[in-house]
């Protein structure tokens, strides 16, 4: 990979940088959530190198019943610095993270279609689980799950244990 990619938390002058990585990775009505997501509950990791923010994480965790979760809402890299394991070394920072802080089990969600995030994540231990493996672990309680991942049309859930 060559330059030394460090994690921490977002600050408010990272704001215009995450913007930039928002707009280059998301169409236009996910980077508008994903950027208004930003000041909202959860925290936000981003991937430094060189002094440069060059990706995020958006993660929240969520209780359901008895049991805290987490879920990463969101993730992206700066396309100059993909294929360089930054989404995996953000992917598992914020599940370690998630994990530190109770949540029994970790989800995410991504569109079916995007390779890259699929492949990151199923590197990282994340599942795929449909509906009926949701709704054996939260009951008629699903939908209040599909609420609080901010679910949308043509996104599959992944878990991690």
């Amino acid at each position: 990979m060559g330059e030394a990619v460090s994690v921490r938390q977002m600050t408010q002058d990272d704001v215009s940088q995450v913007k930039q990585i928002i707009d280059c990775s998301f169409p236009i009505v996910y980077s508008y959530f994903a950027f208004h997501s930003l000041s909202e509950q959860g925290q936000v990791l981003v991937a430094e190198t060189e002094g440069s923010v060059v990706g995020f994480a958006k993660f929240i965790d969520f209780q359901i019943g008895a049991k805290k979760h987490g879920c990463i809402l969101w993730i992206a890299i700066h396309p100059s610095f993909r294929r360089k394991h930054i989404a995996a070394t953000l992917t598992e920072n914020a599940t370690q993270r998630l994990k530190k802080d109770g949540a029994n089990t970790v989800f995410a969600s991504t569109q079916r279609r995007n390779i890259g995030a699929l492949s990151v994540f199923r590197l990282q231990g994340f599942r795929r689980i449909g509906f009926l493996g949701l709704r054996r672990l939260f009951g008629f309680r699903v939908l209040q799950f599909y609420s609080a991942i901010w679910f949308a049309p043509g996104e599959v859930v992944l878990m991690h244990e």
